[in-house]
């Protein structure tokens, strides 16, 4: 993988990369007229190298606010800044460099279902090659080290040289999380990431994020239904409702209260379908949360 290739197969990539948003809104692009902006002034700084969960009900923004990060939707208004640049005041060719910098993993990962999952999973590191190299890469992969080493982080080694279409659901969410670990990109924007899988790989899968972007300074973004994830797992959690930032703390203050405010009338998401009562203090002291996965 040239420059980005270590001893042990995975990527270096550079320092995380700081990110601004200031009084920001936007609007999905297919919202009807007339309808409220998915993100009202929006404030978060979020410095480099930190991991940040993003938690909320359906249709709080989450995803939007993703897009927005990720240079894919501009803001209506307010600004975003990328290490202290507007994305959208430079030209095309130099907002695609930018976007060379992040990795983007969509809730539901773009694996063509008849390609080899090694294939699949070095496809993460095309935004740093030459064309040229990425388009060898797809027909003669060079790096198979990097890719196995990349699944064995989520327990899918022995799939290394498997199609994509004899994967389960919760194996191809895996392969897309894998990805991050050979990219380049500087800052990762995640999705979802744990919605076709079962507890166990949800811890597995979010621990081998968190812990490898603390490891090597990458900014890590995720947004999350499991609450009881969130908060055992990332230093800085944000809740969203309504397009807004309902708060930004570190999970030893995000309290029951905090909680039943921010799903007020979506306590479905954060206690299942079921009448036990809410029971989520600090994390210190947290009963388990059931969540129903989307």
């Amino acid at each position: 993988m040239s420059e980005l290739h270590t001893a042990a197969g995975l990527a270096v990539a550079p320092p995380g990369i700081d990110l601004q948003l200031q009084q920001l809104s936007a609007r999905h692009p297919a919202a009807k007229p007339g309808a409220a902006p998915a993100l009202m002034a929006v404030d978060l700084h979020i410095r480099s190298g930190e991991q940040v969960a993003v938690i909320g009900p359906s249709g709080a923004g989450k995803t939007t606010l993703l897009q927005v990060m990720s240079v894919a939707l501009p803001p209506t208004g307010g600004g975003v800044r990328i290490d202290q640049t507007d994305p959208w005041a430079l030209g095309h060719r130099q907002r695609q460099r930018l976007r060379g910098r992040l990795f983007v993993a969509p809730q539901v990962p773009p694996l063509p279902p008849r390609q080899r999952v090694v294939t699949s999973v070095l496809a993460g590191q095309l935004p740093g090659l030459s064309l040229w190299a990425s388009l060898r890469s797809l027909f003669y992969p060079r790096d198979i080290e990097a890719a196995f080493d990349a699944l064995e982080a989520f327990d899918l080694g022995d799939k290394l040289f498997d199609r994509v279409d004899r994967l389960s659901g919760g194996e191809r969410q895996r392969v897309g999380l894998a990805r991050a670990l050979v990219s380049p990109g500087a800052l990762w924007l995640i999705d979802e990431p744990l919605s076709a899988l079962d507890p166990a790989r949800a811890q597995q899968a979010i621990r081998a994020l968190v812990q490898r972007t603390q490891a090597a300074g990458i900014t890590l973004v995720a947004t999350l239904h499991q609450v009881d994830v969130a908060l055992a797992n990332f230093p800085r959690v944000v809740g969203m409702r309504d397009g807004r930032v309902m708060f930004d703390l570190p999970p030893a203050q995000v309290t029951r209260e905090r909680l039943q405010q921010l799903y007020d009338q979506y306590e479905h998401e954060l206690r299942g379908e079921t009448a036990v009562a809410l029971a989520v203090d600090t994390p210190e002291r947290t009963a388990p949360v059931v969540m129903h996965c989307r």
